[in-house]
This record gives structure tokens, C-alpha cells and sequence, in this order.
């Protein structure tokens, strides 16, 4: 016994020893020991100085088209150069997936493709260096907070320019609690100061209200094309009043004269699709989500998008919930409230300000271009709803929100069917919209809910499961016109006969809320015929 305990050690390291050397015959005949490889490492970009604020043009993108070319006119009012980026393209996926690590999640290789896609322009196509394209650009993008790996990413974008030939290209990130700030903790040229924030503001609430107002518009227009005519028209409007740091109203006033003008036939049966999810994913405008909004339109629906203002808002609630939250709390966080240092009711009340100034800027813009009747989200009711179901205390994509808002989707009859959209392999959009609601629309039988998933490819499997799904809401849609004409004791083609009618003609006009439908909507808000009144001859119903 003592003899084989003292061999074993013996033996061990020789088998070490012979591993050890096949190992390295192996590395020598792939030639991998010709080279020795040292772990990747971040260092600290070429800060953005205020001598450098005149030469370099900052590129922003992630929001909707409006909202970032109207943010490029908030921040060009402010000094800055800047460029607004293209939507980001399956071109962009391409160049994400060949220059990111691999396991990254979609928002972030469309992101930083689209970048990498527009560098490649600059320096392959317009003829400039790679020096000259580091020295005078920068990048700003968005961060993120609780379990999301998007808000990790900075040094995945560096890396991926470093191997796409542009090593040491600044990006600033913006993150959501915390304002703008360079990714290293440093400060930048940008002031960041009242009028910065004021401007980006203005210009989210401008955007927010031209998208609510086109998705409002087109699906019933006679002319095609002609709404997003009028939008773009606006949205030069308004841009170059945040350029030129101009008093809006003159601009909002073009822009309600122009979508006024589009000429809209409101009594076409439509059922209204609402898009939620993970926020990048439904709010990007193309290949990221198959152009979601663009597709649901053409196959005959209403689309009801969520606003960026709303995102707003919910992180004010955050604060709101979490400072009442510590209140509670003893001896905790150093604090006899667990807020040392910190006044509770004033942060609670400078908290509710800033949600009531945000709301009220938003009507105030919004009726200035004749946009009515639009109601910004209630984040009190929907944490309420959604609390049985999911904690409010769980944070991470939409969180809660995304619960509440299927419950009311349905409970109010806001939507015809609802769409939640996520990368594939996000964690907390995909707890939620496949596990959570599943219960919920057990409990909401008439639910009509479709949680997708988006890699960049797999469109027609998505599309197609999406026009299974909207066959239903048309159904449901055309059920609810059926129903308000029979209580109207009129129908579909008395409906027609109608000449040009103010309740169903006019653009920027909608009706008190019954039903999902639009065009029901319309029927329930027909209190009389203004003196029209309908005949039967022998060719049938006829207006007099």
C-alpha cells in the first residue's frame, strides 16, 4: 500500500508531462506557436475637448427617423455638428455580426453595424482617412440599465471598430438614469446644461407626436403616399425651427395646415394592431423588426405605436416608486430612510413636476399642430394592473409594462390585437411576453396576442404567422363595425352614400372611444345626419 501511494504522484505528473507535449506538437503543426496572442484590453479614448467641439461632427441614431432628425436640429440650434444615421439595415446586421463578438443580442449588431457601415462609407466612398474620420467624428448611443446586456456593449463597439479599422473612434453613451456621459466616466465637450436638455426634449415630444399623428393618418388616406408627404414636410419644418432656435407654433401651425390637407376616407374597416416590447425593437423603422409598422399597414391594419415620451415617463415612475419604496426602509443605506443625504418629499415633488411638465408639453405641442385626443399612458393604472401579475419592483426591458399594457389593451378595447417584438435571446422582454402573458391571455380569452422574436432573418416565417394572427383581428374589427351600425339601425352602404361627411373626412379628427375599430368609432359618433336622410327605389337605397 505504501509503495502505490508513493507512485501515484509519479505517475500523474508524467501524464501531465506527455499531455503537455502533445499539446504543443499539436500548436506547432497548426502553427499556433508562432504567435503569441495577448487578451484584448479597452484603454481610455481621445477625449472630446472643447477645442474640438468646431471640427467634429457627432452621429446620433436609435430612436425613430423623426426623432432623430429632429434631435440633429436640436443639437445644431445648440453649436453642434451633427448627422443624424440612416435606419439601420439587414447591411448593417452584416457588418455587425462580421466585426462584434458573437452572442450579442440584435439591437446592438444592427447598432454598431450601422455605424461601422457609415464609416466605411465615409473613408471608402467620400475619399477620407482613418485618422481624419477618428480625429473628426464621434458617436453617441444609448445605454441601458437593470439585467439588459445592451447597456454593457461600449467596449464591444470599440473593439468591433478597432477590427473594422477604426481604432480609437469615440463613442459617448447615454445612459437612461444618468444623462449623457462619455463611456469612461469622463466629461465631454458637450454642456450639458438646461438648454441641452430642453432641446432634446422638444425634439422626442416633436417626434413622438408626428409618428402618433402619421400612424393615425395613413391607413385611411385616399391618395397613397400623400401622408407621408405632408410628414416630411413637417418634420423639415420643425427642424429647421430647433436649428435655427425659432419659436415653434409658427412651425406647428405649417405643419397642421399640411396633414389638414390629406384627404382621408375614415369609414374603411381596420383593425388596430399595438406594437410593445423591447424598445428598441419596436421603435426601429426597418430591418430590425422586418419593418413591423410598415407591414402590419399594407396588410390592411392600424397601427398604434408606443411613443418614446412614454418611455420617458416611466423612468420618472421608477423614480417615483423606488424613492417611496426607501422611505419605508430603517437604517438602511446609511440612512434613517435609506435616502441620506436626500430630502424624500423634495425629490418626490421635483419627480412629479417634471412628469406633469412633460405631459403638459406634449398636449400643448400636440394641439398647436391639431393633433387631439391622444392620451399619453397612465403609469400609476398600469402598475397597478400589472402588479398581480408581475412585481413593479422587477426591472428590465418593459418590465411590468408591457404586462399592464395587453391588460388594458384588452379590458378597454384600446387594440384589436397587440404584437410584442424582441430580440431573439432577450431575457427579460422574452420572460415576459412568453411566459407572463400566456397567463394573462388564459385569463383575457378574447385576447389576440403575438410575441415575435427577430434575428435579422426568418422574415417570411414572422410575416406569415403575423397575417395568421391579423385574420383574427380583422374579424374581431369588422365584428365591432357590424355591431355599431345595428345600433345605429343603419348600414355599410347607407354608410357610403354619405357625401363627404366632417365625421369621417377630416384628417386630424377622431371620435369619443368605444371600441378598437376606427371606423365603428365613426359610426358611434354619428349623433345625426346633419340632415341627410336615405330613400328606397326600385335600384335600392339612395341619400337625399
Amino acid at each position: 500500500m505504501t509503495t502505490t501511494y508513493k507512485e501515484q504522484p509519479q505517475n500523474r505528473h508524467s501524464v501531465e508531462d506527455e499531455l503537455r507535449m502533445f499539446q504543443e506538437e499539436q500548436e506547432a503543426a497548426l502553427g499556433l506557436n508562432k504567435e503569441k496572442k495577448e487578451q484584448w484590453f479597452d484603454p481610455v479614448p481621445r477625449q472630446f475637448l472643447l477645442k474640438d467641439r468646431v471640427s467634429t461632427t457627432i452621429l446620433f441614431g436609435g430612436l425613430t427617423m423623426a426623432q432623430d432628425y429632429l434631435v440633429e436640429g436640436a443639437l445644431e440650434g445648440l453649436g453642434y455638428q451633427v448627422k443624424h444615421m440612416d435606419c439601420p439595415d439587414n447591411e448593417s446586421l452584416r457588418y455587425g455580426k462580421e466585426f462584434g463578438n458573437r452572442g450579442q443580442c440584435n439591437p446592438t449588431y444592427f447598432t454598431v453595424g450601422n455605424l461601422i457601415k457609415y464609416l466605411h462609407h465615409l473613408r471608402d466612398v467620400e475619399g477620407k482617412s482613418k485618422e481624419e474620420i477618428v480625429r473628426n467624428y464621434l458617436f453617441i448611443t444609448a445605454g441601458s440599465c437593470g439585467p439588459c446586456r445592451f447597456g454593457t456593449y461600449v467596449t464591444e463597439y470599440r473593439k468591433a471598430l478597432r477590427d473594422a479599422g477604426f481604432d480609437g473612434f469615440r463613442v459617448l453613451l447615454f445612459q437612461q438614469q444618468s444623462g449623457l456621459k462619455q463611456a469612461t466616466g469622463e466629461e465631454s465637450a458637450l454642456k450639458l446644461d438646461t438648454s441641452f436638455f430642453a432641446g432634446f426634449l422638444k425634439a422626442i415630444l416633436l417626434g413622438d407626436i408626428l409618428n402618433a399623428a402619421g400612424y393615425r393618418i395613413r391607413p385611411y388616406e385616399v391618395e397613397a403616399g400623400a401622408t407621408d408627404a405632408a410628414i416630411d414636410r413637417c418634420k423639415q419644418y420643425l427642424h429647421h425651427a430647433l436649428s435655427k432656435r425659432k419659436w415653434l407654433g409658427s412651425a406647428l401651425l405649417k405643419c397642421r395646415k399640411e396633414l389638414k390637407a390629406v384627404r382621408v376616407d375614415r369609414i374603411q374597416v381596420k383593425p388596430k394592431v399595438s406594437i410593445i416590447g423591447e424598445f428598441w425593437a419596436m421603435t426601429t423603422e426597418g430591418d430590425g423588426n422586418y419593418q413591423l409598422q410598415r407591414f402590419l399597414e399594407k396588410e390592411g391594419a392600424e397601427v398604434e405605436v408606443q411613443s418614446v415620451t412614454a418611455w420617458i415617463l416611466y423612468l420618472i415612475w421608477e423614480g417615483r416608486y423606488d424613492t417611496v419604496q426607501r422611505m419605508k426602509l430603517r437604517k438602511a443605506d446609511s440612512g434613517r430612510h435609506g435616502l441620506e443625504g436626500k430630502n424624500p418629499a423634495v425629490v418626490l415633488r421635483m419627480l412629479g413636476l417634471a412628469d406633469r411638465t412633460i405631459r403638459v408639453a406634449f398636449q400643448m405641442y400636440a394641439k398647436a399642430l391639431g393633433f387631439y385626443d391622444y392620451h399619453l399612458p397612465d403609469m400609476d393604472e398600469i402598475a397597478k394592473v400589472a402588479h398581480d401579475h408581475y412585481n413593479n419592483q422587477l426591472r428590465g426591458g418593459e418590465g411590468h409594462m408591457e404586462v399592464g399594457k395587453l391588460i388594458l389593451n384588452v379590458a378597454k378595447r384600446k387594440v384589436n390585437m397587440t404584437v410584442s417584438v424582441k430580440p431573439f435571446g432577450c431575457m427579460p422582454s422574452s420572460g415576459v411576453s412568453d411566459g407572463v402573458q400566456s397567463l394573462i391571455t388564459e385569463k383575457y380569452p378574447e385576447a389576440i396576442f403575438l410575441p415575435i422574436e427577430t434575428t435579422g432573418d426568418g422574415a417570411i416565417n414572422v410575416q406569415s404567422r403575423i397575417q395568421m394572427m391579423l385574420f383574427k383581428a380583422k374579424q374581431a374589427a369588422q365584428k365591432e363595425f357590424e355591431e355599431a351600425l345595428s345600433k345605429k339601425g343603419l348600414t355599410a352602404h347607407q354608410l357610403k352614400q354619405i357625401p363627404d361627411h366632417t365625421k369621417f373626412t377630416q384628417p386630424l379628427k377622431t371620435n369619443k372611444h368605444v371600441v378598437a375599430c376606427t371606423a365603428a368609432n365613426v359610426v358611434y359618433g354619428m349623433r345625426s345626419l346633419s340632415g341627410f336622410s336615405f330613400r328606397r327605389n326600385k335600384e335600392g337605397v339612395e341619400g337625399v
